[in-house]
């Protein structure tokens, strides 16, 4: 998985006409983009940058989709995952086949292209289960545990404990991420060996699982009705076309959060899945990396272990 270049490489020049950061023009540097904070468009520049070295192995390289808010995160925003004019070269565009056309997806390769993230006041960075060269072969697998405003965060940490046993049970190691919103999410590395229906397939049936074991905490229903006082165990995020929070993404929130790998013995230490903030983005980058092994993990779907009899 390797990226472009990273922090170490960014070159930074300033200019009446605006900053340039990593070969990349940010015009109106000073506009603030977190109005509670005061983040400006180039804090959340120096942000990426700072954290480039650790964020560009889970996202180059990938189809994105981008939570635009120009005017800043209290203003409106939208989902941009298609390439359209005017956006910087830091951008590349890949064609990915749909159900009746082709689209022109976006993706980075680089700390340029998160600089243009921010540029274009990208706040949040989703990302694909794939990577751009082989889109049909799905290589992260993701369970959001997404709980009901009234469910108490231990129960969305229990969840999550639980989960990795089930995955530890079934030959397969996971990573925890506090995405900077109500949950977490479980992230699962894999080889890329299998198309989008097994994906998909796969992590439904551990959700229902768990659904039909615990139906009084768990719910793999999208209803909002069917949620109420339970963790929602989202596995549509492993749908082809999908997409999850990227590690080291902004949040489009107040408090300008950050989704944040955390260790897995962290875990009984959290008291919320808002762990640092985009302001905090030096002490992130030194702290010791929790996915270090991520990459170094090689395992598949033991989609045999799941499938009915």
């Amino acid at each position: 998985m390797a990226a472009g270049g990273g922090a170490k490489s960014a070159r930074v020049t300033s200019s009446a006409g605006g900053d340039e950061v990593a070969g990349v023009r940010v015009t109106h540097p000073e506009r603030v983009l977190y109005p509670d904070q005061g983040v400006t468009k180039r804090a959340l520049v120096d942000y990426y940058v700072a954290v480039a070295d650790r964020m560009l192995p889970f996202v180059a390289n990938r189809p994105l989709a981008l939570v635009r808010c120009p005017a800043g995160q209290n203003q409106e925003c939208f989902f941009q995952k298609h390439a359209s004019p005017g956006f910087p070269d830091a951008f590349k565009a890949l064609e990915i086949r749909e159900k009746s056309a082709k689209g022109a997806y976006l993706y980075i390769d680089g700390v340029d292209g998160l600089a243009a993230c921010a540029q274009m006041g990208v706040l949040e960075i989703h990302l694909w289960a794939c990577r751009a060269d082989r889109v049909e072969r799905p290589d992260r697998l993701v369970f959001d545990l997404d709980p009901d405003d009234d469910v108490a965060f231990d129960r969305v940490k229990a969840s999550a404990h639980e989960l990795r046993e089930r995955l530890e049970d079934l030959g397969l190691t996971s990573f925890l991420l506090a995405t900077g919103g109500k949950g977490l999410h479980v992230v699962v590395p894999l080889e890329r060996r299998h198309g989008w229906e097994d994906h998909r397939d796969f992590a439904e049936a551990i959700a229902r699982m768990m659904a039909a074991d615990s139906s009084e905490r768990y719910t793999a229903e999208l209803s909002k009705a069917k949620r109420q006082g339970k963790i929602f165990i989202d596995y549509l995020r492993n749908g082809r076309g999908a997409s999850a929070i990227a590690p080291y993404s902004s949040r489009a929130r107040a408090g300008a959060p950050v989704a944040l790998p955390v260790s897995w013995r962290a875990l009984g230490r959290l008291n919320n899945a808002q762990l640092a903030t985009v302001g905090e983005a030096r002490k992130i980058a030194g702290r010791a990396d929790p996915w270090a092994d991520y990459l170094k993990v090689r395992q598949r779907l033991p989609l045999a272990k799941v499938k009915p009899d």
